[in-house]
C-alpha cells in the first residue's frame, strides 16, 4: 500500500503516520529525514544536496525527487510507504509518478486531512517547550501543572520561533499556493479521500485506515 498524507502544518499528519506504520508495517518518508540520511550517508543526490545546503540555496526539485527516488527502492518499501510532507508542489507529483512507473510502482490512495485556520493557529502557536530538557507542552492541550515551568526538570518553558503567530500565518498562505493545489490534482486522479482533522486521534485514525481498507 502507497500512501500520501496531504494536510497544512499542524492538521496531524505526523500523528496519524506513527499509527499508520504501526498498523501496516511500512515506512513513513519524510523529506525532510530522508535529505538529511541521504547528506549523511553520502549517497550520490546526498552530496549534490550537501552542496546547495552548504551555500544557502533551496534544494532543487530534481535533487529532492532523486533522493525520494533512493529512498523508495530500499528494501523496508516494498510492502508500501507513507508520504509526508512530498510532494509539495504539482511538479513535484508529476516527478513522483513518473519515478514510481519506473520502479513498478503507483499510489494507491491519497488522505487529505484538513482542519479550519483558527484551529490550526490554536495548535501550533500553543505549543511550548523546556528551556533545559526539551521537553514539549500546549497550553491548551497538555499544559505543565506550574504555568512556564517544566514537570520534568523546572526549566522555563519558551515558545519557538517556528511557532509564534506571524511564521505560522507565513507557513500556511505557502501551504495554500503550493501545496493545496495537489488537492485538485490528485482528485482529478480518483485518489483523494478528505478526512475532517478535528476530533479524537483515535477517531480520525479509525477513519483512515477504513478508507484504506476499502470500507467506505
Amino acid at each position: 500500500m502507497n500512501l500520501i498524507l496531504l494536510g497544512p502544518p499542524g492538521v496531524g499528519k505526523g500523528t496519524q503516520a506513527k499509527l499508520l506504520i504501526d498498523r501496516f508495517g511500512i515506512p513513513q518518508i519524510s523529506t525532510g529525514d530522508i535529505l538529511r540520511a541521504a547528506v549523511k550517508e553520502l549517497t550520490p543526490m546526498g552530496i549534490k544536496a550537501k552542496g546547495f545546503m552548504d551555500s544557502g540555496a533551496l534544494v532543487p526539485d530534481e535533487v529532492v525527487i532523486g533522493i525520494v527516488e533512493e529512498r523508495l527502492a530500499q528494501p523496508d518499501c516494498q510492502k508500501g510507504f507513507i508520504l509526508d510532507g512530498f510532494p509539495r508542489t504539482v511538479p513535484q507529483a508529476d516527478a513522483l509518478s513518473q519515478v514510481l512507473t519506473g520502479i513498478g510502482k503507483k499510489i494507491d490512495h491519497v488522505v487529505s486531512l484538513s482542519v479550519d485556520k483558527d484551529e490550526l493557529l490554536k495548535r501550533l502557536t500553543g505549543r511550548r517547550a523546556c528551556s533545559k530538557c526539551g521537553a514539549g507542552y500546549h497550553v491548551d492541550f497538555a499544559p505543565s501543572k506550574v504555568a512556564g515551568i517544566c514537570d520534568a526538570c523546572g526549566g522555563e518553558l519558551f515558545q519557538r520561533e517556528d511557532d509564534k503567530e506571524e511564521t505560522i500565518l507565513n507557513r500556511l498562505a505557502v501551504y495554500e499556493a503550493q501545496t493545496s493545489p495537489l488537492i485538485s490534482y490528485y482528485q482529478g486522479a480518483g485518489l483523494l479521500r478528505s478526512v475532517n482533522g478535528l476530533g479524537s486521534v483515535e477517531g480520525i485514525q479509525a477513519e483512515i485506515v477504513a478508507i484504506l481498507q476499502g470500507a467506505q
